[in-house]
């Protein structure tokens, strides 16, 4: 929530001073695929605009229902082009902000490789298939954030992102799975289409709760914000990708995608509409507070987020609306003034606000790009700002369970963005001359041509707003409403309420502007009588999280043997009770046996061997006892009529005996057993692991036997494996792997115990 210091990031690898120059053609081919799958995406709008959906489906994992299903529609559609379209202005940007980079080839593979992940999660018509783009997103925005891995800043930002939204992806992979199961199905159109079945089913809540957590930490909600801001230790041409166009805005595309099967309840409606409203009105304070320009605008991110969050909770089709044209909108300012940001730090050598002013003399073209961008991020016309802030009011006012609650919230967070968008692109560039680090200059053609070509996209749209009303709009409103729906886009509404909100918009936002320094001093003065900020509570649950590691690890991995086999035993032995218990698995057999003399010998043979062991203070006795206790079950099987396998347990049982007997003349002396009253936990173990064993047995054989699997050896046995010996053929045949495997494991613990035996010796004198 504080201020932390990110100059070290700017252009954003400035202390790295081991430059080659890499090719020309690097910089344009990074920008020429982007366009061309942006052109490529363009040819899909008349048939998106007619109502045809478009689907594409390759088999992956059949057996489990798992294909890689993709889709076109309105919402993919409309995200695909803002992620390409943008996506090529950001790579031509860094072409020149990154000239000369040692690392700069593996920067543009960063780049492509996040911009095809966003791509696969907005594109994505299964599931699992979702899931997996989802994940790389994590993974390549951890790359681009940690570009500058000289920086230890940006390796704890670049941490802390993939964490927070690495546990979301978790959350959300339990609720795909939930959602799957509640469905029958992982293709997210035939979900989509049983919304109502997902809505009354039992699992609905727990599906709402988890997929939530995803959505909510990718997408930087309240309380999961604070990674976000961090994020700002990445390349400026990286941060304005991920603002605009990528992965924050993968939480709100989830929303939307999952809107026709979860929403529709209170409980999607108030969690969404409150957690957004906090969201974005505390981003809007936050980012008046700041004096980092690039910084203040991350901030704006999150109320942008909030608000987005905020209106699809709703199900009016007007909210619907205001968010797929905020949507629209926020993309072409925000990546436009993340850019311009980049140009004034690339011309000054400054983001600081204190060290800003009268640059619009020396940077003309930066100046007229900032003026159109921050109109249209404040709202006025006749940009499509505006337009999108009319709607968000109409939106607002046609939630029907608190629509003075959601105007409200958003009148104010829309006013503090309205001063930001002041101090963004108006206190740089107007006022007294400051002193910078640099000379101020303008920026090469590369750098400026393509936040210039957003803010003309934002006027063009603002005044011809039909051009995307029909072709982008309404197919994505279509799309979150799981119904047709009609949209038209205006500049001009006549006199009524949402103007009127406006208004009051942009007084409060230009007197929240005038009043700006004020403002800031008080929240600096409240956020230092804050006990702790988000960011720092988050190093504290690392630490506990730490903490609590290294506790689990001295209790469990002590390097005492004795102690290892207790908590194996014990888990074992409350696992299996607490199952038996919960599942009422077990069984009392309505029938005993009859038990002959034989029987009762071996028994009693059994139990004096146990005994014995328990009590003997020998080891040699103590093993030897042991020995009994395999020699009675090899007798078990000669009486059941497994001769075969009883030989094979008189061989094991008297190797073994013999083996550890020899061994045990180069053990070392044992310590004192560390374990507090060691005898009365060994005995209350053993016979919770006894009592539980016993029972699951008893439970088993009380339990009709399905002779499915035995019929099938017994019939493939001889014909397929030429063996009359079923047992050998199942060993050597058909787990013939998993024997391998056996064999692997004992010679690998025969070395060990070689090893640890030969260490035992005493060492020869040279």
């Amino acid at each position: 929530m504080g201020n932390p210091d990110h100059r070290d990031n700017a252009g954003d690898a400035k202390s790295v001073t081991t430059k080659v120059q890499p090719s020309i053609g690097v910089g344009w081919v990074s920008a020429l695929v982007p366009f061309a799958l942006a052109i490529l995406f363009v040819t899909f709008l008349p048939a998106i605009a007619s109502g045809e959906r478009l689907r594409f489906a390759y088999e992956w994992v059949p057996s489990l229902g798992i294909n890689l299903t993709f889709l076109i529609d309105g919402l993919s559609l409309t995200f695909a082009l803002l992620i390409t379209g943008i996506g090529a202005v950001v790579a031509l940007y860094s072409s020149v902000t990154l000239a000369g980079h040692l690392h700069y080839w593996r920067f543009v593979f960063y780049l492509l490789f996040f911009m095809f992940s966003m791509l696969g999660l907005v594109l994505a018509d299964n599931l699992i298939t979702l899931f997996v783009f989802w994940e790389l997103t994590s993974v390549s925005s951890y790359l681009l954030i940690g570009f500058n891995h000289s920086s230890a800043k940006a390796r704890r930002s670049a941490l802390q992102a993939l964490l927070v939204t690495g546990g979301g992806g978790l959350a959300l992979l339990a609720g795909f799975i939930l959602m799957g199961s509640a469905a029958g199905t992982f293709e997210l159109s035939e979900i989509i289409a049983s919304g109502d079945a997902i809505r009354d089913h039992a699992l609905y809540v727990p599906i709402f709760f988890l997929v939530l957590a995803g959505a909510f930490t990718k997408s930087a909600q309240v309380p999961f914000h604070f990674w976000l801001p961090n994020a700002m230790a990445a390349p400026t041409p990286v941060s304005a990708y991920l603002h605009s166009a990528t992965m924050v805005k993968a939480g709100i595309y989830l929303l939307a995608r999952m809107h026709p099967a979860l929403s529709g309840t209170d409980l999607w409606l108030w969690t969404l509409t409150v957690f957004g409203a906090a969201t974005a009105v505390f981003a809007s304070i936050l980012a008046l507070r700041q004096t980092d320009l690039k910084l203040a605008l991350a901030y704006t991110t999150l109320m942008a987020l909030g608000t987005l969050t905020m209106f699809l909770g709703s199900g009016a089709t007007i909210a619907i609306a205001a968010a797929v044209t905020f949507l629209i909108v926020h993309s072409f300012y925000k990546a436009a003034l993340f850019l311009i940001v980049g140009i004034i730090d690339y011309g000054t050598g400054t983001r600081e606000t204190a060290q800003l002013g009268g640059l619009a003399r020396a940077m003309p073209v930066t100046a007229v790009a900032a003026a159109a961008a921050a109109l249209s991020m404040a709202g006025f016309p006749p940009f499509l700002g505006f337009i999108g802030k009319e709607l968000k009011y109409e939106g607002a006012l046609a939630v029907a369970s608190e629509p003075l609650f959601v105007a409200s919230a958003a009148v104010l967070a829309n006013a503090l963005m309205v001063a930001v968008a002041g101090i963004v692109a108006l206190k740089p560039f107007y006022g007294h001359r400051l002193e910078t680090p640099k000379l101020p200059q303008e920026a090469p053609f590369l750098m400026w041509i393509g936040p210039i070509g957003l803010a003309v996209l934002g006027l063009v749209f603002g005044l011809m707003p039909g051009l995307i009303s029909g072709s982008l709009v309404q197919p994505a409103v279509t799309a979150i409403a799981g119904q047709p729906e009609t949209v038209k886009l205006a500049l001009w509404h006549g006199l009524n309420l949402p103007l009127l909100l406006s208004v009051l918009t942009f007084a409060l936002g230009i007197a929240f502007y005038l009043g700006h320094g004020k403002l800031r001093s008080f929240l600096v003065r409240v956020e230092e009588r804050l006990p702790a900020s988000a960011d720092e509570l988050w190093d504290r649950f690392l630490d506990a999280l730490k903490g609590g590691a290294a506790w689990q690890t001295r209790v469990l991995q002590g390097g005492i043997l004795r102690r290892y086999l207790f908590i194996v035993f014990a888990t074992l032995a409350v696992g299996g009770g607490v199952t038996l218990y919960v599942t009422g698995a077990a069984r009392w057999p309505s029938v005993w046996p009859d038990f002959t003399i034989k029987h009762l010998l071996v028994i009693g043979l059994i139990a004096g061997g146990a005994v014995m062991t328990v009590f003997s203070i020998s080891r040699l006795a103590a093993i030897c006892a042991l020995g009994v206790v395999g020699m009675g079950v090899a007798l078990i099987f000669v009486i059941f009529g497994a001769p075969d396998v009883a030989i094979t347990q008189l061989l094991v049982e008297t190797l073994v005996v013999i083996l550890v007997s020899v061994v045990m003349l180069r053990l070392p002396q044992l310590e004192r057993d560390p374990m507090k009253g060691g005898r009365i936990l060994d005995a209350a173990l053993a016979l919770a692991v006894g009592a539980v064993v016993t029972v699951i047995l008893i439970s088993v054989l009380d339990t009709p036997l399905d002779r499915s699997i035995t019929a099938y050896f017994e019939d493939k046995s001889l014909p397929e494996a030429f063996g009359r010996n079923i047992v050998n053929v199942i060993l050597v045949d058909f787990r013939a792997l998993d024997t391998f495997g056996e064999i692997a494991v004992v010679a690998v613990a025969a070395l060990g115990a070689f090893v640890l035996l030969k260490g035992t010796g005493k060492a020869k004198k040279p």
